[in-house]
């Protein structure tokens, strides 16, 4: 995918270090001095230099070899005993439902997975961005209107199959602080970005319960639904419950259908037009994501079977101790980070019903 042109990106402007991020130092060190292969490599190199035993260097690398393999074995069994074995997924038989899938990250994922074989519907109240994609059917639908995607549902069954992989992408920012939204838009805007899920798993599940192979349920979320901001309280508001929907609805699966698996994603910026113009506080600390670098961790979860929780950039994964902090300590770390401040230069799209500044969009 070409770099986006969506704000948060470096512009020609900026120094030859700008695209230099913490996740970018992180990754390049778990690839590694903190990967067990490459530790490893350390004594056995020493060793080939005809190094004693008990040399100081090589008793070093070699407690070094073993603490990362300590680390790493833990992570693994920390995954088994938190997501459970994986579900045999094959691609020729599963039947993909995208909501908001017509642009930016639900179409990455629709193209991705029509290229490479699987079914793929998507649901959307826009036309495709690129009029079509093989392996995709488009079905023009509301995913905040019940009776709209229980009519879709129907058709998909009949024209593809049972659904087996429901990805919940569909969103709508309105970019408005509280007392400037109207009461239709704070409906429209719950509505479409919680109800829905509702929507499409009650319409949805019952299938995958039904199914031998099982089913996948991913849910798109977002960082702001654990820290909030300025002018997104609908949105926060919303992501809060779309985060606690899948945390309750993976507890019930895990009693009731542990054939089921249920993905969470938790990223932070997306560049995409569903927050258009607006400016990363920090592009070390907080970088703007792509969406290619989401889809293959989401796409990478869907192949393997299992339940997982995604967050991208590296400080989604660590948001939820910001609540543990002192609340005097939030209030600085909040305002270091500029998180009130960021939805100053929100642009979003013209011509949508619901204003200037509001538009459903695909993340």
């Amino acid at each position: 995918m070409a770099p986006s042109p969506y704000a948060g990106h470096p512009s020609r402007g900026d120094s030859w270090f700008a695209p230099l991020s913490i996740d970018l130092i992180v990754k390049v060190f778990k690839t590694t001095f903190f990967h067990p292969f490459i530790a490893w490599i350390i004594p056995l190199c020493f060793r080939a230099q005809n190094m004693h035993w008990d040399a100081p260097p090589m008793l070093v690398s070699f407690a070094w070899a073993g603490a990362i393999t300590l680390i790493w074995m833990a992570g693994v069994i920390n995954d088994r005993l938190a997501f459970g074995l994986p579900r045999e997924v094959d691609l020729s038989e599963e039947v993909i439902v995208i909501t908001g899938g017509a642009s930016g990250l639900g179409l990455l994922i629709a193209e991705v997975y029509g290229m490479r074989g699987a079914t793929v519907a998507v649901l959307d109240v826009e036309e495709m961005e690129n009029g079509e994609a093989r392996g995709v059917t488009y079905y023009k639908c509301d995913v905040g209107d019940k009776e709209q995607i229980a009519k879709v549902a129907e058709k998909i069954e009949r024209e593809l199959g049972p659904p087996t992989i429901l990805i919940n992408n569909a969103a709508v920012v309105l970019g408005k602080p509280l007392l400037s939204l109207s009461l239709p838009e704070i409906d429209r805007s719950l509505t479409t970005n919680l109800l829905s899920h509702f929507y499409t798993i009650k319409t949805f599940l019952p299938g995958m319960t039904r199914s031998e192979t099982g089913g996948t349920i991913v849910t798109i979320s977002s960082v702001i639904g654990t820290l909030g901001a300025a002018q997104l309280t609908d949105y926060a508001a919303a992501k809060a419950g779309v985060t606690a929907l899948h945390k309750s609805l993976s507890a019930e699966l895990k009693e009731s259908h542990p054939e089921i698996r249920t993905v969470l994603v938790t990223p932070g910026q997306l560049s995409t037009p569903l927050f258009a113009g607006v400016k990363t506080p920090n592009a070390f600390l907080a970088p703007v994501v792509e969406p290619v670098d989401v889809a293959k961790e989401v796409i990478k979860a869907i192949d393997n079977g299992q339940n997982a929780s995604i967050g991208m950039p590296l400080y989604a994964r660590w948001v939820d101790w910001y609540n543990v902090l002192p609340v005097g300590v939030q209030k600085v770390v909040r305002g270091l980070a500029g998180v009130d401040r960021g939805m100053r230069t929100f642009q979003g799209r013209a011509g949508s019903g619901l204003g200037r500044k509001g538009k459903l969009e695909a993340f």
